[in-house]
């Protein structure tokens, strides 16, 4: 399994952006699928975004489609999640993910990734 170690959490104001950084331990294959969870205290771990590593298609949560931006870095094997925020919300810790052989279909479902990564906390602020 490939190892995941996430950075770049931290404060922002509301209005203000957020690149949060996945460092995976070898270049996954091209059957691998990245993606970023959030989770609020005491809430269900839900999904943000995927990126396909083979062809780079991606998926959004509908709450992040036009304010976030997933991408990869082949050569530094890393993915990244830029975040514009829109207003104050409450602590999460968000999760880098990756799995295999994921569709388009399944991306969104967290059981479908077998590496995860320690989490980075964001706070948004007002």
């Amino acid at each position: 399994q490939v190892q995941l170690v996430e950075s770049g959490g931290g404060l922002v104001q509301a209005g203000g952006s957020l690149r949060l950084s996945c460092a995976a331990s070898r270049r996954p294959s091209s059957s691998y699928t990245m993606g970023w969870f959030r989770q609020a205290p005491g809430k269900e771990r839900e999904f943000v975004a995927a990126i396909r590593w083979s062809d780079t298609s991606t998926r959004y949560a509908d709450s992040g489609k036009g304010r976030f931006t997933i991408s990869i870095d082949n050569a530094k094997n890393m993915d990244y999640l830029q975040m514009n925020s829109r207003k104050p919300e409450a602590p999460a810790d968000y999760y880098c993910a990756a799995g295999r052989y994921l569709t388009i279909a399944t991306m969104t479902n967290r059981r479908e990734y077998a590496s995860w990564g320690q989490g980075t906390q964001v706070i948004v602020s007002s």
